[in-house]
């Protein structure tokens, strides 16, 4: 028994699971209960193997005879494909107790399409962790491939209404261009290695030009199924239309694989990593950061909101991973391990607490068929667990403490103070400000977060249908909580997953960062202990001591709380429409950043037939617009539309004409070959 059989295993039950859905149209049962049960073996299984093979540090290789004859299937299973493994297994498991009670609805509704639901789900989750195995370029095409078109299905699942066809087709041009870009950098280095295993490839010798050609594609591939700005307008499209359990998975671990992806190509295969790199991730990781949560902001959907939330902790991500480029390019290999950890464990918990708000916002969903956080309100009375799950889920993404959001943005802030260590002046100068930007972004996420919660969870109810709402069934509850426990723990307890990661940059940049968890679990030091230091279990100590001291002290002395109606200004009772919306709550941001959208606001007055003074009605209209749909992809659009209309212009419909094209043709291909 070995890590990598484990990880055959995972792999084997995530395509058992595909195919035993395959009869739940007949039987649904086989979906909520047969497959579901296998999706939680092969999490189990995808954990067990990536700890176990974190934990070796030891890379386990197979050869499969599968494929062409002269060109088998290379997999390895390594600490940095073990530990993203885990990260996958992780969610993996939390959908599997998820998915039986959310997918109720589809059941009731006589939804027939279940078969399809099961079965592109267990190949999604098969295509995720083929890609972290691949050790060739082969595989990993191959293993891409699959997870995208598997996930294509799974967006266009609810393929009756328009917009879900709209964002399905969107995702997979996207999907397939990225793709495309990917396989030509994986070409250029294939070029000088003289084969397609990674193996080979590591041994590649390219000048810096080649090897900034293959960095840009590989970060343009990259970094467009990740979701960076501007390559990003597919996710709030596809995510929000997505089944919720598997909004969950696209967001919380496939946008991983992505960032797997890029950084084995260029830590692992690719090597010798110049500055000028370093400082493009960086610019753009701030600008996904700032933007993402700027666009989030102004949204209402509550999926779509999650959606612009991943750009911003995507861009979170590549910020570490720019910031370690950045240090290991100017010779400081132990500040660029820093900023690699930084970025990793930032993947872990982004996983974590996007999975458990995705998990929630499918909860309310399921329990109200609310998309719209200006219809909601007041769920808090309705949904009590899955309101304090979500709250859970909301501060860790906003980074406080003592959760895990909190100790990779902390991370990330220590590499970039050392700035200083750098002899380049321009990058002294840009880092900071990069820092400021995750800063600002940091504050205005907890802004968004408490219109989100204040909005949907306080209040009273906006609508009858969240007025009823009841809470969700166990299995649902279960999912949440397994990923709020993880919020909290890998919270508390950072030092143990940083001393586990810590052999990830061991293995790509050849040092082991001695310092971190010098000092035992109870305190981390990135950098050293007269730095900078944090000692999680005691924030969370102190906290908890808090909560007691006031809980004990309210007991002893019980005050007498006299009930009443909150204050009306004098207008009669209170209703819900005297609540603040979430379009009301981001109005002075909006005024604040509005260079940043393309917004168009309208007041409508009705005015009273016999008296024109007197205002009947007034209806306020707000549409917001990201700006990369009119700068950037409607010209691209135009351009293609108006390039294939001159194409078009080739199909005469004349049989002459057609063979007078292959008769050129076949005297120039003569031509060409002689």
């Amino acid at each position: 028994m070995s890590p990598l059989t484990l990880a055959y295993l995972a792999l084997v039950s995530a395509l058992a699971s595909g195919i035993v859905a395959l009869g739940a149209d007949r039987y649904p049962g086989l979906l909520r209960y047969g497959s579901s049960i296998l999706l939680g073996a092969c999490g189990l299984l995808a954990i067990v193997a990536g700890g176990w093979a974190l934990l070796d540090e030891t890379p386990h290789l197979d050869q499969l005879a599968l494929g062409l004859p002269w060109l088998q299937w290379h997999l390895r299973l390594d600490v940095l494909s073990g530990f993203f493994f885990s990260v996958v297994g992780l969610l993996v498991l939390a959908v599997s107790f998820y998915a039986p009670g959310y997918l109720q609805d589809y059941t009731h509704a006589k939804i027939r399409e279940l078969a399809a639901l099961g079965f592109f789900t267990g190949l999604f989750i098969l295509g995720m962790l083929l890609v972290l195995l691949a050790d060739d370029a082969f595989v990993f095409m191959i293993a891409w491939e699959l997870m995208s078109v598997s996930s294509y299905f799974l967006v266009a699942y609810q393929h009756q209404h328009a917009a879900n066809r709209r964002a399905a087709f969107l995702y997979l041009l996207m999907a397939h261009v990225g793709g495309l870009a990917i396989l030509l950098g994986f070409g250029v280095i294939a070029g000088f290695g003289n084969g397609f295993t990674f193996e080979a490839m590591r041994a590649a010798n390219l000048s810096v030009t080649w090897a900034s050609i293959a960095f840009a594609l590989v970060f343009f591939g990259f970094g467009m199924k990740a979701g960076m700005v501007p390559v990003h307008a597919w996710l709030p499209e596809a995510h929000p239309v997505a089944p919720s359990h598997i909004s969950a998975l696209m967001s919380g671990v496939m946008l991983k694989v992505a960032i797997y992806g890029f950084i084995r190509f260029t830590f692992d295969l690719l090597g010798n990593i110049q500055w000028q790199w370093g400082l493009t991730v960086l610019v753009i990781g701030a600008a996904s950061t700032l933007l993402g949560v700027l666009y989030a902001l102004m949204q209402h959907d509550l999926k779509r909101l999650l959606a612009y939330h991943s750009v911003e902790n995507i861009g979170i991500i590549l910020m570490g991973i720019g910031l370690s480029m950045i240090f290991i390019s100017a010779g400081r290999p132990e500040l660029g391990a820093l900023g690699l950890i930084a970025a990793l464990y930032h993947s872990l918990n982004h996983a974590l607490f996007k999975g458990l708000l995705f998990l929630g916002a499918g909860a309310v969903l399921h329990a109200t068929h609310e998309h719209d956080l200006n219809n909601m309100g007041g769920l808090i009375k309705r949904l009590p667990q899955t309101a304090m799950f979500f709250l859970i889920g909301c501060l860790a993404i906003s980074g406080l403490p003592p959760l895990n959001g909190f100790v990779s943005e902390w991370l990330t802030f220590q590499a970039a103070l050392q700035a200083p260590s750098l002899d380049s002046g321009v990058l002294r100068s840009l880092i900071p400000i990069a820092a400021a930007l995750l800063a600002l972004s940091a504050a205005l996420a907890a802004a968004c977060f408490v219109k989100v919660y204040g909005v949907a969870f306080l209040g009273t109810a906006r609508s009858r249908k969240v007025a009823h709402a009841r809470e969700v069934d166990v299995g649902m509850r279960a999912g949440m909580g397994l990923l709020a426990v993880l919020c909290v723990v890998f919270g508390i307890f950072p030092s143990v997953v940083i001393g586990a990661i810590d052999a990830i940059p061991n293995m790509l940049l050849g040092i082991k960062p001695p310092s971190a968890t010098a000092h035992g679990w109870l305190w981390l030091t990135p950098i050293s202990p007269k730095i900078a230091s944090y000692s999680a279990p005691l924030v969370f100590a102190g906290v908890a001591l808090f909560a007691f001291i006031s809980y004990v002290v309210l007991r002893a002395r019980p005050v007498k709380f006299r009930r009443g109606y909150p204050w009306d200004c004098g207008f009669g009772a209170l209703n819900a429409r005297m609540q603040y919306t979430a379009t009301a709550f981001s109005m002075p941001i909006r005024r604040i950043f509005s260079p940043v959208w393309d917004a168009i606001e309208q007041i409508e007055e009705t005015h009273n037939v016999t008296q024109p003074q007197r205002t009947e009605t007034i209806r306020h209209h707000l549409q917001v617009q990201d700006k990369s749909w009119s700068r950037l992809y409607e010209p691209i659009g135009r351009l293609v539309l108006a390039a294939a209309r001159r194409v078009g212009r080739i199909q005469t419909g004349s049989i002459h004409t057609y063979l007078a094209y292959s008769f050129f043709t076949l005297i120039l291909l003569l031509w060409v070959v002689t």
